[in-house]
């Protein structure tokens, strides 16, 4: 175990040090949410409408923390398959290290990335007007449910990089992220789509994630009788198990079967 987690260590070093001599790539992975929350804010937030009454951007907020936490699984698909790719998978595959330690390093580096993001949305956040309403207890809590469901779409990531084997195929990937995170009750309240749409986005894994920290940061919900929407917390820690439980042995699957 000390051997697996010293070589994950110098893998996660190893990705930081990618990230420092291209701070151009992280500057604009951390700006972009912030420009979604502008957008949605100021320019479309005037037409929306927070079931029960509230301000719609305590109610975006959370959305976009969470929905933040699943644009982030692009990027550690394209890291892991442009690695892949070039061939230092394999290189490191012949190395005298433990076989865990490329994805859970990989790992590691993108949740401290996630970290930095969702720190630089908190702080738009608290500059737009947003507020954790219940104490720093109930944030925390809900903060840890984002890095939670961060974590768990990391493998997912993981596990496609390492299928594809090539960066080209990042647009499909994010075909499938960008519906299923609008899909969701991240921007919307799904009683305002048509019901089966609704149903879809009420038990997506992010709508878990943005009504539970909706609850315990006390900002406006959108209210739903549903199961998931009445037990969010609950399936805010369920959904990401469920996740790590499929996708993490499948990637370390993955992994060792590279060029096979």
């Amino acid at each position: 175990m000390r051997w697996a987690l010293a070589d994950g260590w110098t893998i996660t070093r190893r990705d930081l040090r990618h990230w420092a001599n291209q701070p151009g790539q992280i500057i604009v992975g951390l700006l972009f949410p912030v420009l979604i929350v502008l957008m949605f804010g100021y320019l479309f937030g005037g037409g929306m409408t927070v079931p029960g009454g509230g301000d719609y951007r305590e109610f975006l907020m959370p959305g976009m923390f969470a929905l933040t936490m699943v644009f982030g699984l692009e990027t550690t698909f394209a890291a892991v398959s442009t690695d892949a790719a070039r061939g230092v998978t394999d290189r490191f595959r012949s190395l005298p290290m433990a076989s865990s330690a490329v994805v859970t390093g990989r790992a590691a580096a993108d949740l401290l990335n996630s970290v930095l993001g969702l720190a630089v949305l908190i702080g738009c956040g608290l500059a737009v007007g947003w507020r954790a309403q219940d104490g720093p207890g109930r944030a925390a809590l809900a903060i840890g449910l984002l890095l939670l469901l961060r974590f768990a779409l990391l493998w997912l990531g993981i596990w496609l990089g390492l299928v594809a084997g090539s960066p080209d195929l990042l647009v499909a990937v994010q075909i499938l992220v960008w519906p299923i995170g609008f899909l969701s009750s991240a921007l919307v309240s799904p009683a305002t789509m048509p019901g089966w749409l609704g149903a879809i986005a009420e038990w997506n894994p992010l709508s878990a994630t943005a009504t539970a920290a909706r609850e315990l940061f006390g900002n406006p919900g959108w209210g739903g009788d549903s199961w998931a929407a009445q037990h969010a917390i609950a399936m805010a820690v369920a959904w990401p198990v469920l996740i790590v439980a499929v996708f993490f042995p499948l990637s370390i699957r993955a992994f060792r079967r590279l060029g096979s």
